[in-house]
């Protein structure tokens, strides 16, 4: 399994994040794209994929677009080679933390990154249909997925009919808010769906005993894939066969090395 979105800069790894990191790789995560969501928490993404061998984004979250300038710095980290893709970038007309012009033009500059870096995208899209679905499809965008996706029925047509991948959370496991994703995750076309935690946010609500200060991480992706494969009616290990190769594919992440043979001693 690859887990494509964790926020793994937040301040509640600080202590244990080698932990965090051994746990996940000993439950089959085999790596983790770690979410940059601002110039300084994209530079700290790359760092811990270089540290741990993992795979990070560069980009601005919409929450921050009234700070943006240009794209100058993301650029610039953009050229690690751990960087896989441009966001966490979108538009959230939920909490509205910025203005909404700030929020399209710091979202169309990072659009525009991309393409220019041929470099996947990495979407936030929070109550802003059809107005996210308008300026991906202006922009001609073919690369990219809508990450921890929460929508409706229409929504979920209208990021397909783009041609996005699906990111899927633990927000699937959610009794209150997210018992609508079991039926429309078998809308997702088996080469579109993608996994994720968030971490450390959408801790999966129906996971027992839930973790100490219910702080999400990557080692709980198999409680969601298990949750996405009961409502497809398919065996869980097909599903991350599929996620896997699906984030390969859009990442341009290579498989593996397998481990080199233990060599035997020489005989006396």
């Amino acid at each position: 399994m690859i887990d494509i979105g964790a926020n793994l800069t937040h301040a509640s790894f600080k202590d244990d994040l080698g932990d965090v990191v051994s746990r996940a790789r000993a439950k089959g995560v085999e790596s983790i794209v770690v979410t940059g969501t601002s110039v300084e928490e994209s530079r700290h993404a790359a760092e811990i994929a270089e540290r741990f061998d993992l795979y990070s984004t560069v980009g601005i979250h919409p929450h921050h677009a009234k700070d943006f300038k240009d794209t100058s710095e993301l650029k610039s980290i953009a050229s690690h080679p751990r960087v896989v893709a441009i966001g966490e970038c979108g538009l959230d007309f939920n909490r509205n933390y910025s203005p909404h012009p700030a929020q399209e033009e710091c979202f169309t500059a990072q659009i525009e990154l991309g393409l220019s870096l041929q470099k996947p995208l990495f979407f936030h899209s929070r109550d802003a249909h059809p107005r996210f679905a308008q300026i991906v499809k202006s922009m001609k965008v073919q690369n990219a997925v809508a990450h921890c996706f929460t929508g409706e029925r229409e929504e979920l047509r209208a990021y397909l009919d783009l041609g996005l991948y699906i990111g899927i959370t633990g927000w699937i496991c959610d009794e209150r808010r997210g018992r609508h994703l079991l039926e429309l995750v078998r809308d997702i076309p088996r080469d579109r769906l993608l996994l994720e935690t968030d971490s450390p946010y959408l801790t999966p609500r129906d996971m027992h005993p839930q973790p100490r200060a219910r702080r999400n991480e990557p080692a709980f992706l198999p409680h969601i894939l298990a949750t996405v494969a009961r409502a497809l009616g398919r065996p869980a290990g097909e599903v991350a066969v599929e996620t896997t190769r699906n984030a390969r594919t859009l990442f341009g992440l290579h498989e593996p090395r397998p481990s080199a043979p233990a060599k035997r001693p020489l005989a006396a």
